[in-house]
């Protein structure tokens, strides 16, 4: 009970230097944007979203690289992308009101998104039909390769490319008032806070998975992604406060994006080559699916989140975490535990 507690108190203080750097990176972020004269729907899609989702982006690489826990950070993206898709929308309504969407994040990058998401599950199963390899259990497994991992990274690049098209229309004026060194500085500290709190999310999550004799990318799902996605709650809250919803969702969107296509594969680029087990990758993205066909129809019907919608996604995310429950105590086996 000690370590346990020990290894909660670990979690609680990354999760606090976690949420520290983030306060520095959104401030320095909208300054930045501000500065550059960047849209608002690139300022969320973009400048927020890669810098909030550098939590996730240090887990992969962390996992991987010193922990030799790749799936543990494959699960804190799959995790991450849930609580972002279901939690910071639903408390953005509560916090703030209803919220309207528009057609730009509806058909744009709310499609994105899902193509995003396909991308990543194409991947994987490319790794499994070309290069098999064994995992425990008996199961099918493959290894992701550097090539593969190529493949959707060069999908974000289409991504940036589309985004760089709308600050170009948009035309939007410049603040020459803004310190951009001072702005960037403060940025650079914010990202290293939260590689440092990241780090101890990861080390709790593998030794609760030992105290609890339950493999990690269950802990990855749900202690690393809810800690690690506390930079893009900390964003799109502060955006809700400040009626700025478009900010909100496309930091969502736009985060999530920048996980699926650059996070994962970029832990494989660093690394070489990682072997995945495919009964326990397709039950996470199946979830994953589901959230975001969810998130999809209600940010669609009548272009507004409402609050009765915002509950019914905390609904969902309590079932998500009440599965993974579930799996950790041995009641279900969809992923084959």
């Amino acid at each position: 009970m000690i370590e346990v507690a020990t290894l909660l108190l670990m979690a609680t203080a990354g999760t606090a230097i976690v949420w520290k750097g983030s306060g520095w990176l959104e401030e320095s972020a909208n300054k930045l944007a501000v500065a550059y004269g960047l849209p608002a729907v690139v300022q969320g899609a973009v400048i927020a979203a890669v810098g909030s989702s550098t939590p996730e982006l240090a887990s992969v690489i962390l996992a991987t690289l010193i922990h030799e826990e790749f799936e543990l950070g494959v699960g804190s993206i799959v995790g991450s992308a849930v609580f972002n898709l279901l939690v910071i929308p639903g408390l953005s309504v509560l916090v703030g009101g209803g919220i309207d969407t528009t057609r730009e994040l509806v058909y744009k990058e709310s499609l994105f998104y899902m193509l995003a998401v396909a991308s990543l599950l194409l991947t994987f199963s490319l790794a499994v039909i070309y290069n098999p390899a064994d995992v425990a259990g008996g199961r099918i497994g493959g290894s992701v390769s550097r090539p593969l991992a190529l493949f959707p990274i060069a999908l974000y690049g289409l991504y940036l490319f589309t985004q760089y098209l709308d600050a170009t229309e948009a035309d939007k004026a410049a603040d020459a008032s803004i310190e951009l060194a001072r702005a960037w500085f403060w940025f650079v500290v914010g990202l290293a806070f939260i590689v440092v709190g990241v780090e101890a999310l990861v080390r709790a999550a593998i030794g609760l998975g030992a105290a609890f004799g339950t493999p990690t990318f269950l802990w990855g799902m749900t202690v690393v992604a809810a800690g690690s996605s506390l930079p893009d709650t900390f964003v799109s809250l502060t955006a809700a406060r400040a009626d700025r919803p478009t900010v909100t969702l496309a930091n969502v969107l736009g985060s999530n994006t920048f996980d699926l296509l650059v996070a994962v594969p970029v832990g494989v680029l660093i690394a070489g080559s990682r072997t995945v087990d495919f009964g326990h990758i397709v039950p996470m993205m199946g979830f994953l699916v589901l959230a975001t066909i969810t998130f999809f129809a209600i940010s669609r019907t009548g272009m507004r989140l409402s609050r009765r919608e915002a509950w019914s996604l905390l609904v969902l995310y309590t079932a998500f975490v009440c599965w993974l429950l579930l799996e950790s105590l041995g009641v279900v086996s969809v992923l084959g535990l």
